[in-house]
């Protein structure tokens, strides 16, 4: 093996990765959040308006920058996860898994025989890491998305999956599954403990804990509550924001 994910260096000596989110379909907004520091870039083609073609050229913008490119993927089909890497994702997140069963068929998806059903074909993941050596290949991160009551539930067996890298909590949608409203943070007891439900399960079987945050300042306490995996912030809400912030200042806001 001559290759090893960064992220999984950055988890091998102890470190937190921080990422970017993508939803727009461009490759320009998509290289931008890989310059400025960040160790990975999440396209989102689940909730994201962007599309496989999209996406390709987006693969390349981000690794052009020697950032990780991640894609979430829309559902947990074998035939979306291996397209996807041989276009040169170096890790997905697969939403919605409740069971155990489930994250062991995106973990096969992810891997040759005869630990997987991987089929072989590279057509450009083998430029990207200068390899065309399966065990190269299969050094894509695997992480699936713990957000439903039943995926809670699961959570020790989900973690325990043999080749899952990581549990990535999606805070919003595990909100209404909890009956709460969509948040990325609540004060309910219900939703704390979910969190170190999945965190205390992730670090009793050796996987990395994950967390969708909106900000530094709740990624940095995630960070503090042990989590290893963050997303700081998202395109279209970085535009949101500081679009609102300018008109402020025009309209007054920033008079003395």
């Amino acid at each position: 093996m001559t290759f090893v994910n960064p992220l999984r260096r950055i988890w091998a000596e102890d470190g937190v990765v921080r990422g970017a989110w993508c939803v727009s379909p461009d490759a320009l907004v998509a290289q931008t959040l890989a310059s400025t520091g960040v160790d990975f870039v999440c396209l989102d083609l689940q909730h994201g308006a962007m599309d496989y073609p999209d996406a390709v050229p987006m693969l390349a913008a981000v690794a052009g920058q020697g950032v990780v490119p991640l894609v979430r993927l829309p559902v947990n089909e074998p035939w979306v996860i291996g397209r996807v890497l041989d276009a040169g994702a170096l890790g997905v997140i697969v939403p919605l898994v409740d069971t155990a069963e489930q994250a062991a068929a995106a973990v096969a998806a992810c891997r040759y025989p005869p630990a997987g059903r991987r089929s072989f074909g590279p057509v450009r993941a083998a430029s990207v890491i200068g390899s065309a050596d399966p065990h190269d290949l299969e050094q894509v991160v695997v992480a699936v998305m713990v957000e439903t009551r039943e995926g809670l539930d699961n959570v020790d067996a989900i973690a325990a999956t043999p080749g899952l890298d990581a549990i990535y909590v999606g805070p919003a949608d595990l909100s209404i599954a909890l009956g709460l409203p969509p948040a990325f943070e609540h004060e309910a007891a219900a939703h704390r403990e979910a969190l170190v439900a999945v965190r205390e399960a992730c670090a009793r079987h050796g996987i990395v804990a994950g967390v969708h945050c909106s900000g530094g300042e709740m990624a940095a306490r995630r960070r503090d509550q042990g989590f290893a995996m963050m997303s700081l912030v998202t395109d279209v809400d970085l535009v949101r924001a500081g679009t609102m912030a300018e008109l402020e200042l025009m309209d007054g806001g920033g008079k003395p």
